[in-house]
């Protein structure tokens, strides 16, 4: 297992998923990608399967087949898509069946768990140690396979990494999500929808999505296991100046400065434990993010 340098990502041709294949490949890994269904995107060198996580025995054979190092299951929807009936019901079962497979085949494999800041409670700074809420099927989800891995963990040493990431975007960030809609919207010159959006004065965490995926790397490659670990980029990003420099840099449009409500409610990540445990320093941000959007703003037409 130690010189073992196979890889599984499941969603690999998700924004995260496509984002973590290209870099562990060009840091010498071998990138097996679980998909539901092939798309446009992928990776070349990755081998993408489809393997259908409800079903175990085929879950476990094919990890037994790769004898993969560590498993990073992006493979989860997202609440953006709407809440629908058996939701955490599938969800969680295609999750267990990777965690059961790994105890049954090998305990040293590593499971990576992209968690979500939606689980914890709303305040303006979170860590690691504040409580998780349930709210929806989507965080009943997340936080019962939380709760699960932490149980095996202390019955059978089950090996994990429960990831907590806040809002990230690239160029593969899918057209039904903020900055896509809000490029959209400067293009077709729907500037009422972005001063609606504007005078609800977000804030919001956000990162560009290769350093979040690139602290992924880093956890793989030193081998870390860990219940907690918070990755976002820890710091207040209005979507109001997100706005303004899409209008002003890319469609020549005066920027919008209306009344905008008071009241502002925010969750900013604290991620000074991942920065000390990996030495991770962010090498982009949001903006880069929305620049490479639009060098390929075909993509949203």
């Amino acid at each position: 297992m130690k010189n073992n340098k196979t890889i599984i990502i499941t969603g690999a041709q998700g924004q995260d998923g496509l984002i973590l294949s290209q870099i562990l490949l060009d840091k010498g890994y071998k990138v097996l990608g679980i998909i539901h269904k092939y798309k446009s995107h992928k990776i070349r060198n990755v081998k993408y399967y489809k393997i259908d996580l409800t079903k175990y025995t085929e879950v476990k054979n094919f990890i037994k087949k790769t004898n993969p190092s560590h498993i990073i299951h992006f493979g989860s929807k997202n609440p953006s898509f709407g809440e629908k009936i058996g939701f955490y019901k599938k969800n969680f079962l295609q999750t267990k069946n990777l965690i059961d497979s790994i105890l049954e085949i090998d305990k040293k494999i590593i499971f990576i768990f992209p968690n979500s800041s939606f689980i914890f409670k709303k305040k303006n700074i979170v860590t690691e140690k504040d409580k998780y809420k349930i709210t929806t099927s989507y965080t009943k989800f997340r936080i019962k396979i939380s709760q699960y891995m932490k149980y095996l963990y202390d019955k059978n040493k089950f090996r994990f990494c429960n990831l907590i990431l806040f809002n990230h975007d690239s160029v593969y960030r899918r057209k039904s999500f903020l900055i896509p809609r809000l490029i959209k919207f400067a293009k077709k010159e729907k500037i009422n929808n972005l001063k609606k959006i504007f005078k609800e004065n977000i804030i919001i965490d956000f990162s560009h999505a290769y350093d979040i995926c690139f602290a992924i790397y880093l956890i793989i490659k030193k081998n870390i296991t860990i219940n907690n670990l918070i990755l976002s980029s820890g710091k207040k990003t209005k979507v109001n100046d997100i706005i303004n420099y899409i209008l002003i840099k890319y469609y020549n449009k005066k920027k919008i400065n209306i009344p905008l409500k008071k009241k502002i409610t925010y969750m900013i990540g604290k991620n000074s434990l991942a920065k000390k445990i990996l030495g991770w320093k962010h090498k982009k941000n949001i903006f880069i993010a929305i620049d490479d959007i639009m060098k390929n703003k075909k993509l949203y037409d």
